[in-house]
């Protein structure tokens, strides 16, 4: 994933200023304009926390009941490359419900474009990702735990996981939100699945084939090493591609071949073992095809080291 995403989330910072709030506030108009034509539904309930800026309604009982059967679904290995292990399911959120949980998600949750700044020549440019996004989740050192908030309401709150280790209040740049239920179901089925523990959710939302991500690797130093990272598809069919690692100074270089894998909606791949510290990989931008619609893409990680 790219490193300005998440980089910062597990690092000290002090509060937002007025300009980072309003630059967040604006990112959400700016999605909210684009493409959601989403019918209003019955709202079963909701998941609610001070950090989000609305409650995130349940899942459709539809859904939920076809989600909740998908711990024996079955995926291919892809192990037929020097460091590559991948489990491929084709698909993993059946195509019976694809749909609908992709216009759920796009109407219910909350995205960001991500900004930052970089120095070329001595000269800042700011840089606007070509994608949106949001993080739900909280490194194994801390959990959610139900408590008084800082106004007196009662709120999911974060506590250390080990007592004699109390949370600084300075560990976290952004407050830590936790999963809602709506994704909160798929990282639990998915745990069952595939015998691995997630604590960790980004969602990514591309909104057209001119959205798109470089490539990179999934090799965090919070992620731990060999992480088993679970990366959900839906929407729009994008091709994923995968390269290997240059070798390093010293070391033999290897007969690999690019790998691309046209994920479609309600695909998962999974990758594990040393794939992330060896292999590449990445969402080209499209032309044709698929390119007006948008796609949400998931990933379940586990993360370590706060």
């Amino acid at each position: 994933m790219a490193k300005h995403t998440l980089d910062t989330y597990f690092v000290s910072s002090t509060t937002p200023n007025k300009k980072a709030r309003k630059a967040a506030n604006d990112s959400i108009q700016e999605l909210a304009d684009t493409d959601n034509n989403s019918p209003p539904r019955a709202v079963i309930g909701t998941t609610n926390h001070p950090t989000y800026p609305w409650p995130i309604p349940h899942l459709p009982v539809h859904v939920v009941s076809e989600i909740e059967l998908l711990v024996t679904a079955q995926g291919r290995e892809i192990r037929d490359q020097p460091h590559l292990d991948l489990v491929y399911f084709q698909p993993f959120i059946p195509r019976s419900i694809e749909r609908d949980v992709f216009n759920f998600l796009r109407a219910e949750l909350f995205f960001y474009r991500v900004k930052y700044t970089i120095k070329r020549f001595g000269k800042e440019t700011l840089v606007n990702t070509p994608r949106f996004t949001t993080v739900f989740g909280i490194d194994e050192t801390s959990r959610f735990v139900d408590g008084d908030d800082n106004d007196g309401s009662r709120s999911r709150i974060v506590e250390a996981s080990d007592p004699s280790k109390p949370v600084r209040r300075d560990k976290y740049k952004c407050r830590p939100r936790p999963i809602p239920e709506c994704l909160d179901l798929l990282r639990r089925v998915t745990e069952a699945n595939t015998n691995t523990q997630y604590n960790f959710c980004l969602v990514n939302y591309y909104a057209s084939g001119s959205d798109s991500i470089s490539f990179h690797s999934d090799d965090e130093r919070f992620l731990g090493p060999e992480p088993a990272i679970a990366s959900f598809t839906l929407g729009a069919k994008r091709d994923f591609l995968m390269k290997h690692k240059p070798p390093r100074d010293g070391e033999p270089k290897l007969e690999t071949k690019d790998i691309k894998l046209p994920l479609a909606s309600g695909d998962m791949i999974l990758m594990r073992g040393p794939t992330q510290s060896n292999w590449l990989h990445s969402i080209p931008k499209r032309k044709g095809g698929e390119a007006n619609r948008g796609r949400i893409n998931i990933t379940l990680r586990r993360a370590m080291v706060g």
